[in-house]
């Protein structure tokens, strides 16, 4: 039997409430990666349309607009706070010396898993581009929990849950954007899906040699039924072909991360999935709850326009991201999907805690 949504927000309320009481987080850091689903403020300072550092987003964040593609929490705060962490976790662009040693957030709005992806819009940090920004982290890190060793920083990693969910824009933009990208006519969906998800399945396998061994990868979004697809192809109801190559990726994903776990065994790979299905008291699922920019940043909240006051009634809240509370129920079962990384550590940790494996240098 599927929770309903009442169901969900209360368990999340009453666990985070127990894990703050508690004090601990359940793993000693989280380390996240992907696109505008999980960005929370990587691109405030790039020259890109893909900025949402201004009202309405932020209007139930109690630090308002930072770059969240939301009215309030995503996905990866969820997760965050559901594992125990008492504070978000930072953006990579403004992580602080002693804030990395908890994670860090590399998600940017637009990345995806080929370079090229949103292009058009301007600056941008791929999938690529995280792994590398990672890879300072790690350096920093050795300082912080050791003499400079990347060895025993990696030991720590290895406790670290990773989320990664990239994808979605390799499709919004890039396949399903001809007027700027060839892929469509290069590849037919089952080759740009295989493709894909051999260069995805790479940097996964990069970010396992730098020491990551839990992974959540979530599925791609089936982004035909976003607003922002239905009215670029037209249509009132959900667009079957974005969502037929989207299931392609997916598939494809699966039986990747499935290798891996077979090829990887000190690692264990988790596919966090998704669904058309919609929560019982969403009311609006075809309309986003701000007003849309329909030229430049298409598809994003028109700068300081006053959005829908009954948000708690809707799915989206631009024309391709959800609400916080659709962040709330994707963040929850996310975390659930998560469960065996962080009972699995929950030992792991204490004892490193009382060795005081973090320097305070």
């Amino acid at each position: 039997m599927v929770a309903t949504t009442q169901n969900m927000v209360f368990f999340f309320m009453f666990t985070t409430t127990l894990l703050l009481a508690n004090g601990d987080s359940q793993v000693p850091c989280y380390f996240i990666f992907g696109d505008s689903l999980m960005d929370n403020g990587n691109n405030n300072r790039l020259h890109t349309q893909a900025k949402v550092n201004f009202p309405p987003y932020g209007i139930d964040f109690p630090d308002g607009p930072t770059g969240r593609f939301s009215n309030g929490r995503n996905t990866a705060d969820v997760i965050a706070q559901l594992l125990g962490f008492d504070k978000f976790i930072p953006p990579f662009a403004t992580a602080t010396r002693k804030e990395i040693v908890t994670g860090v957030n590399y998600a940017y709005g637009g990345g995806g898993i080929k370079d090229e992806t949103a292009q058009h819009l301007g600056a941008r940090i791929s999938m690529d581009k995280q792994i590398k920004n990672h890879r300072i982290t790690i350096l920093r890190l050795s300082y912080l929990i050791g003499t400079g060793s990347i060895v025993e920083t990696k030991q720590y990693l290895k406790k670290c849950i990773y989320t990664v969910g990239m994808g979605n824009n390799d499709y919004i933009s890039n396949y399903f954007v001809p007027k700027y990208y060839n892929t469509s006519s290069v590849y037919t969906p089952g080759q740009y899906a295989e493709a894909l998800v051999e260069q995805y399945s790479s940097q996964l396998q990069d970010l396992y040699q730098s020491g990551a061994r839990m992974f959540g990868i979530f599925a791609a979004g089936y982004s035909g039924c976003t607003p922002g697809m239905m009215s670029e192809f037209g249509v009132t109801s959900c667009v079957d072909s974005v969502n037929s190559a989207v299931k392609l990726f997916n598939t494809r994903l699966n039986t990747t991360l499935n290798d891996l776990n077979n090829k990887l065994l000190d690692a264990k790979f988790i596919l966090i999935g998704t669904s058309l299905d919609y929560p019982n008291d969403i009311n609006v699922t075809d309309t986003p709850c701000c007003q849309s920019a329909s030229t430049s940043s298409k598809g994003q909240c028109v700068r300081n326009q006053v959005p829908c006051s009954n948000r708690q009634n809707y799915y989206f809240w631009d024309a391709f991201h959800p609400t916080e509370k659709i962040s709330v129920v994707a963040g929850t079962k996310a975390y659930e999907a998560l469960s065996p990384f962080y009972a699995a550590n929950a030992i792991a940790l204490s004892k490193d805690k009382e060795a005081r494996y973090i320097s305070e240098a």
